[in-house]
């Protein structure tokens, strides 16, 4: 029978025998600090013949002492983050174009919008169309706003599939891309809503991935933020996304040049308060993207 108490007693299946601290009763002590100590820093010692835990399972079990907690919540962040004085629904286009056809893209994608606009039977309206500048080239980028939600959405879709001459944009469309995707979005409480703007602006279009659950202390500390961010007017909108990649944010802001956008946001790290928001967001983040965009000629927002 082993003297060893349970927890020490030696486990071929967890860790060798180590040469320098056999697992003895004596040398039992020694033998588990060094042991938990090396595990803790996740160095090779010396005295650890081999770890029979898998990469996986190793990591997993570093990574627990250091997991982030997330608060329970009681509603869903749509309801918690999002305007109740409004019931506005946004959706986010992402255009990859032929490079040859771009302009052409632009000049239909122009003359389809205005016809929308001009047609109060449809309940949606463009709040901007975009060519990415910096970022993925050849994009075009185009947010749309669907007042009543989703109903609206539903509404407007329907009547767009039974449009012929929509129809026969689409086809036409279609030639003139490599792919594209969508995203449904909702705008967060804190942000203003996007309005027309004269310009002439440069854009600028920060996506954020964030860890699933963490979406609610993102608003939080965004919330009390965004007042260092409002100094130039450069704030656009803050949306979060409900339907296609979720956990998404993206925050859209507006400069006169490169120049302006570099000294605004170095200014926000004069402001007391800023640079806590950075510490506690950046947790958040799985992973972050910036793109710079161009407005087109028929985009409300220049």
């Amino acid at each position: 029978m082993s003297l060893l108490p349970p927890l020490i007693q030696y486990n071929s299946y967890f860790l060798n025998p180590c040469p320098l601290y056999p697992i003895t009763a004596e040398n039992s002590i020694k033998a588990l600090s060094c042991l938990l100590l090396c595990t803790y820093k996740r160095f090779k010692c010396s005295c650890i013949a081999s770890w029979r835990f898998s990469e996986s399972g190793d990591k997993g079990w570093f990574r627990s002492l250091f997991v982030h907690k997330v608060d329970a919540r009681k509603d869903a962040h749509s309801n918690l983050l999002s305007k109740k004085e409004t019931s506005n629904l946004y959706k986010i286009q992402f255009h990859n174009v032929k490079p040859e056809c771009l302009e052409a893209y632009n000049s239909l994608e122009a003359e389809v919008q205005n016809r929308l606009h001009q047609d109060q039977e449809y309940p949606c309206e463009v709040v901007g169309s975009w060519n990415t500048w910096y970022g993925e080239q050849d994009q075009a980028v185009h947010l749309w706003r669907y007042r009543g939600g989703y109903p609206a959405l539903t509404e407007c879709l329907t009547k767009l599939n039974n449009n012929k001459e929509y129809l026969e944009f689409r086809k036409e469309r279609a030639k003139m891309l490599i792919s594209r995707r969508n995203q449904l979005l909702l705008e967060f409480s804190f942000w203003n809503e996007p309005l027309p703007r004269a310009g002439p602006c440069i854009y600028e279009m920060r996506t954020y991935h964030l860890k699933p659950g963490t979406m609610i202390e993102w608003g939080n500390h965004w919330a009390r933020a965004i007042k260092y961010r409002q100094e130039n007017n450069e704030a656009v909108g803050g949306f979060f996304s409900q339907i296609g990649d979720l956990y998404v944010v993206h925050h859209l802001w507006a400069y006169k040049s490169l120049q302006s956008r570099d000294e605004t946001r170095n200014s926000a790290w004069l402001k007391e308060g800023w640079d806590s928001t950075v510490y506690y967001t950046v947790p958040l983040i799985r992973s972050m993207e910036s793109r710079i965009m161009i407005p087109t000629k028929s985009s409300p927002l220049q």
